[in-house]
């Protein structure tokens, strides 16, 4: 891990690269060449996954900036037409398009009320335009979860760790998955939607994230286990 700063170049290049919070790709002409580079827009953690064809940058932001494919929890604040004006906690509201559901058809479409929550990709984000949404995964075209969130709590927390949820290894969520059963839908902006059979369980899911995060202590796991002791859980 290094430290980046606004203005920084990172060495990113892959055949399928896709850039996420804090990276912005320019391009340069050069003896009549053009050359792409990828900047730091803001400062922080430079993060890649694996393969390496996923780059960002990992900050104590709390404000949302959208980027393609990423997953978001959103609330449904407008039926504007055939679609919606979604709250994702960016500088701009999102629109989700009535169609962008899987099987969804004019005549058999998902009917949102304001108020509602949503589990959904970003599929278009550019600075000039309103984020874009949809309710399906890119390469099945099935819901894979996406769609309405019924029930449930949603509770805020930062964007960090939002992104160590989303990790198999964080050993949170399969901590509290062996202490009882458990509905989790984690958005990349700052959002978590949880939902158990038992409010008692959703209650303390809900105290669980907030202590693990920074901002609420940041609790570790045997830290969590004496909260979940005295929550009798």
């Amino acid at each position: 891990m290094s430290v980046v700063l606004p203005g920084d170049h990172v060495p990113a290049q892959h055949v399928n690269l896709k850039l996420g919070p804090g990276l912005l790709q320019v391009s340069n002409v050069v003896d009549n060449k053009t050359e792409s580079n990828v900047m730091v827009t803001r400062a922080g953690i430079i993060n890649h996954s694996t393969n390496r064809s996923k780059w960002w940058v990992e900050s104590k932001s709390r404000r949302y900036v959208p980027a393609p494919q990423e997953l978001v929890i959103g609330v449904v604040t407008q039926k504007v037409g055939e679609g919606y004006r979604v709250d994702i906690g960016s500088a701009h509201p999102a629109s989700l398009d009535g169609l962008a559901f899987e099987g969804a058809t004019k005549r058999n479409k998902p009917n949102l009320k304001v108020g509602s929550l949503v589990y959904a990709r970003v599929s278009l984000a550019h600075k000039d335009m309103e984020p874009e949404l949809e309710c399906f995964d890119a390469q099945s075209r099935k819901s894979e979860g996406f769609g309405e969130l019924k029930g449930g709590f949603m509770v805020r927390c930062s964007l960090s760790l939002c992104r160590e949820l989303l990790d198999p290894k964080h050993f949170l969520l399969p901590l509290l998955g062996r202490r009882f059963p458990l509905e989790v839908a984690v958005g990349l902006n700052g959002r978590v939607w949880v939902n158990a059979k038992d409010i008692k369980h959703t209650i303390a899911l809900v105290r669980c994230i907030e202590a693990t995060d920074l901002d609420g202590g940041g609790l570790d796991a045997e830290g969590i286990q004496q909260l979940l002791n005295t929550l009798d859980i």
